[in-house]
């Protein structure tokens, strides 16, 4: 049985539909849908908030109401629940393990919704060890017969990391649409001008060239793969997250890489995702890479 899609619930209207993205997905991958609602609360909140009896009996209702709610209408569909007695942080991260992907809610634009409040949020999308996809209220709303618009990736430095333009690809493929693939570049600091740095220049025939074919190669290996994905090359000096925010208008879903490895001072985001969680239209899926 293939690696379920993982939906993070909390009963928001963007949890809501973060569930009904991730059926459209499930059902495109057919693959099955894994709704799960972690009810417990840090000791520093849980004194404040309802008795557990309570807080248990309400989270058991908002999985059942998704569960019935996305069986009648993607009743292809393969849909589990699961309450689960623990603390929202390790229990999202814990299920996204075994997932292809865990699908949160996000109010864009501000804060991060519910259980992402703050850093909970930050905290699941720097330590998931699979790809984390955040749907914006309203912001993945497609028919649902429909997949958007293409599937656009940034493509990083190193520019051959592999799993964020594998994701892309895979994704697009599962959907029917392509894939634009998209990288940014800025002039280089005065001190990296040296003799090597201006003869690899002369060979490519200037920095764009160069960029250019950095990105060809990046996606080289996925387009051989997927060959039934349209693929389009975009190259462009400008600020990353400017760039990619421009790119992603119109887009079905965005794909950003993250190192899977912790700074000394734990999980970080750089300033693209934060970009792009907070500002893009469509949903983003954030992946990890080496």
């Amino acid at each position: 049985m293939p690696h379920p899609i993982t939906v993070g619930m909390d009963g928001s209207p963007e949890s809501l539909d973060a569930a009904d993205w991730a059926a459209r997905e499930a059902r495109w991958r057919q693959t099955p849908l894994r709704l799960v609602h972690a009810w417990m609360l840090p000791p520093q909140t849980a004194r404040t908030a309802q008795a557990p009896e309570v807080r248990k009996a309400w989270a058991h209702k908002t999985l059942d109401d998704a569960e019935a709610d996305l069986a009648a209408r993607y009743p292809d569909v393969s849909v589990s629940t699961e309450l689960l007695a623990e603390t929202a942080v390790p229990a999202l991260v814990a299920h996204g393990a075994g997932s292809q992907m865990l699908v949160l809610g996000s109010r864009g634009r501000g804060a991060v919704a519910g259980f992402l409040l703050g850093s909970i949020g930050l905290h699941v999308l720097g330590r998931a060890a699979c790809p984390v996809v955040l749907v914006r209220h309203g912001g993945g709303g497609q028919a649902q017969g429909a997949a958007g618009g293409d599937v656009v990736v940034g493509i990083q430095d190193p520019p051959g990391a592999a799993a964020p333009i594998e994701f892309a690809f895979a994704t697009a493929a599962a959907r029917g649409t392509g894939v634009r693939a998209v990288r940014a570049w800025a002039l280089p600091p005065v001190f990296e001008y040296g003799m090597a740095y201006v003869r690899a220049l002369d060979e490519a025939g200037g920095i764009e060239p160069g960029e250019r074919k950095r990105l060809a190669q990046a996606v080289l290996l996925w387009r051989e793969k997927y060959p039934q994905v349209p693929v389009t090359e975009h190259v462009e000096m400008g600020n990353a997250a400017e760039v990619l925010l421009t790119s992603a208008a119109g887009a079905g879903l965005v794909v950003i890489g993250r190192y899977s490895h912790r700074s000394a001072v734990g999980p970080r985001l750089g300033h693209v995702a934060h970009a792009l969680l907070h500002h893009a239209a469509c949903p983003v899926a954030v992946v990890p890479h080496d």
